[in-house]
């Protein structure tokens, strides 16, 4: 199978993917799981939908060391090639690789101000311009509403669609009427689209609470919880 033809059969393509990332530049999206049910590899996989379109992704992480994240990054990318059989594979991944750069914070220490800093950093060297950004682990219980703002001013100023994890928990309730997690419930009009991934039974279903168009095609993609990855029921 050639690169277009993965892209061309990503079950991403169901939540309207663009070149962008699914959503516009300087809107964000979320991701909400328990832990272990599969935030990371989500979010690696509408990472590596952009760097297959040869778009810059830079992963933001505030909970693993670069290396860990790099193992996430080619487990899920192998696993991907080896489920729509991907040929010269090794060659795919290595001309992928200068698309993508890895930053990682203390999650103690991570600050709206200090992303900004490196960021600029990367820009002013001609290091690496990002047009996709990816924040992993940022601690939504605590989230300031101020830092997610200053975040978005970020994006908005560099032109980047932001996607980002949120842990939820199975003893907390969401709003009933639209599925909103108590963790975004204050800072919902911050984001264009939340996606949720619903374990049910030996299944894990992605539901989408907004944003993202609309398609019957969205009920029936789930995670395949032997190798994380998007699948289509049909």
């Amino acid at each position: 199978m050639l690169k277009n033809d993965l892209i061309v059969r990503n079950p991403l393509n169901a939540l309207g993917t663009r070149d962008n990332g699914i959503i516009d530049p300087g809107s964000f999206g979320a991701i909400l799981s328990r832990a272990g049910v599969g935030k990371t590899s989500l979010l690696i996989q509408i990472a590596l939908n952009a760097l297959l379109r040869q778009k810059n992704v830079l992963h933001v992480s505030l909970e693993d060391p670069v290396r860990k994240v790099n193992l996430w990054y080619k487990e899920v990318f192998y696993n991907l090639a080896e489920q729509f059989k991907v040929e010269q594979v090794d060659a795919l991944w290595q001309e992928i690789l200068p698309h993508r750069f890895i930053m990682t914070f203390n999650a103690d220490n991570f600050s709206a101000a200090r992303l900004h800093d490196r960021v600029v950093e990367l820009l002013d060297q001609d290091i690496f311009t990002p047009r996709l950004m990816l924040i992993d682990g940022l601690n939504f219980s605590a989230a300031q509403r101020e830092q997610l703002l200053a975040i978005r001013d970020l994006a908005t100023e560099l032109e980047l669609p932001v996607w980002f994890t949120v842990r939820t928990h199975r003893h907390e309730q969401g709003n009933e009427a639209d599925g909103i997690p108590v963790q975004l419930r204050d800072l919902n009009d911050l984001f264009a689209a939340i996606v949720k991934l619903q374990p049910q039974g030996q299944e894990i279903y992605l539901k989408v609470i907004k944003g993202c168009g609309d398609s019957t095609a969205q009920a029936a993609i789930q995670l395949d919880p032997a190798t994380m990855l998007l699948k289509v029921n049909k």
